[in-house]
This record gives C-alpha cells, structure tokens and sequence, in this order.
C-alpha cells in the first residue's frame, strides 16, 4: 500500500488526481456533509466520486450512514499514500516554478490565526504588491495552528508559514514581521467591568474563571496566568474572545483583535499596565528548499513592507 500508483490503472490522469483530493477532503473533513462545503460541490457529486474511488480499489474506504462517518483500515493506508502521492505533484509543480523565469504557479501559505486585524497589515501589503507584480500566481492560503504550519513547510506542502515565535527549529528560515501585544479583558457582562481596573490584586482575579490557551506559550506567559481559576481552554484566539464576551471568563486577548469590542465599550482591559505580554512573529520558510521563484519573489515583497 505504500505505492497508490501500483493500484490505480497504468495511466494516471486528471480524474483520479481529482477523486483523490475529494477523498483527501472528506477525509480530513470527517464526513460528506462538511467536505461539501469544503470542496464547494454537491454532497451526490462527493458520494459518486467516493464509490467510484472505492470501485476502482476494490476497497470499503469508509463508513457512513445512519451510525456515522469513519474511515476504515483500508482507507487510511489509502489515505497516507494519497498523501505522498499529491505531495509528490507539488513538489513537481515547484520544481517547475524553479525552472521557469515567468512568475506562473502556487504560492501555499499557512497563517495563524485571527492576524488580519494587525495594524501592520504587512501580510495584507506584501500580498497586495506581489499579486500587482505576478498577476498569474494563484494564491492558496490556509490557516493552521502554529505546529502544523511548522509541519507543513518543513513537508513541502506549505511555501511559507506564518507563526509565533515559540521555538526555532533548525530546518527553519525566520523572517520577522512583528509583535503582537496582548492584554487581559472582561466583558461589559462580568461583574469586574464596573469596578477600578487599573488595580486588581491576584488574589481578588483568583475567584473568577478564566479560559486559557491550550496552544503552546513561552515560559514567562504561562506565569502571567499560572494563578488564574482556568475553568476554560481554546485552541485559539476566537475562542477566547468568544467565551470572554459571555461575560463569565477573563482571559488574554491580543490588543488589535480586542479592539472592535472595546470601542463599542463591550470590552476592557484589566491592569493594562501591569498584565500585558508580547508575542513575536516571523514569516518561516524550510532551509535547503530548492531554488522557487514564486517564494524568492514574495519574500522580497514581504521585505519590503518593513
């Protein structure tokens, strides 16, 4: 099974590249029903490339019905090698950028998220300028947690990442962007709102619950909140945001993406002064790629709006 090519017909063509990443899709979907709106076609165009994917195999991929959807023994051997296979084609289709002098091909960048808001906007920019300079690149943006844009550009499957600074890896290129200022909130909902907040004790915080990430933070941001009630996790900042504006939580937001509800004064920050941190972000590429113009050349564009 590691070879999906050794059971699919002698020649390989666009339709069964295309069956494969609806297959990829549902699979990473969890089911038809969300790789629909995934994909942006119909639930019956997904279900007949899926028979027709375990027709040609010969293979029970999945399981879907009234008990649900799963993926079967089967399908995820096939579902590894679908991935090799079409990691493959990028890499080809990098290797083609390489060689070609015109700007023509992808650009896959991964982002964090809930960065759109930054004022700094140098994403936004660079994005900008360079599709003004290679019109006919085509741009595929994902957002991912910081690990698996890590993962990703180091696989080859990403051009770049954009990520915080939790750790340097030495298979990395960092290029930095900016920092990101984070401070604690309450809703206008919480019984704090109303109160002097530009001096709370710790002990006073201690009473009320408060979401904490679990994404990966440095040292020095975990002590900021090592004595919190933490009664709630988020994988990201949206969450966070979400449950604060319940008005039950506490919790750390970064200043730009807090900042639509604290001019509508649905928001404020406790003990700005005092209860803030920073969090650095860099623009990551994988060391000892090859030679990509369409990477070379948005990093250029990314440079400049420095």
């Amino acid at each position: 099974m590691n070879n999906i090519k050794n059971i699919l017909p002698h020649r390989l063509g666009d339709s069964h590249i295309r069956i494969l990443r609806i297959f990829k899709a549902v699979i990473e979907s969890g089911g038809f029903a969300a790789a629909e709106a995934e994909l942006n076609i119909s639930r019956p165009a997904i279900s007949n490339a899926m028979s027709e994917l375990e027709s040609l195999l010969n293979m029970r991929l999945c399981h879907r019905g009234r008990t649900g959807f799963s993926i079967t023994e089967q399908g995820e051997h096939v579902y590894n090698a679908t991935l090799q296979l079409l990691g493959s084609l990028d890499t080809f289709k990098s290797q083609i950028n390489a060689i070609n002098t015109k700007l023509v091909g992808d650009l896959n960048i991964g982002i964090t998220d809930n960065l759109v808001t930054n004022p700094q906007m140098r994403i936004t920019r660079s994005l900008s300028t360079f599709k003004h300079r290679a019109p006919e690149v085509i741009f595929n943006i994902q957002m991912m947690p910081p690990y698996d844009i890590e993962n990703a550009v180091l696989e080859g499957q990403l051009h770049i990442g954009v990520v915080p600074d939790l750790r340097a890896l030495s298979g990395l290129n960092y290029l930095p962007l900016y920092k990101e200022k984070s401070l604690l909130y309450c809703s206008s909902q919480h019984p704090l709102f109303n109160q002097d907040l530009n001096t709370i004790s710790d002990y006073a915080l201690e009473k009320y619950d408060a979401v904490l990430p679990c994404y990966p933070q440095p040292a020095d941001i975990k002590q900021q909140q090592k004595r919190f009630k933490g009664s709630a996790t988020s994988t990201d900042r949206e969450g966070i945001a979400f449950l604060i504006l319940t008005g039950r939580f506490i919790g750390f937001l970064p200043t730009h993406f807090a900042e639509r509800w604290v001019v509508q004064d649905l928001l404020r920050a406790i003990e700005p002064h005092k209860r803030n941190f920073y969090t650095n972000f860099s623009a990551i590429t994988r060391k000892g790629a090859r030679p990509n113009l369409i990477t070379e050349a948005y990093l250029e564009e990314l440079q400049k709006t420095a």
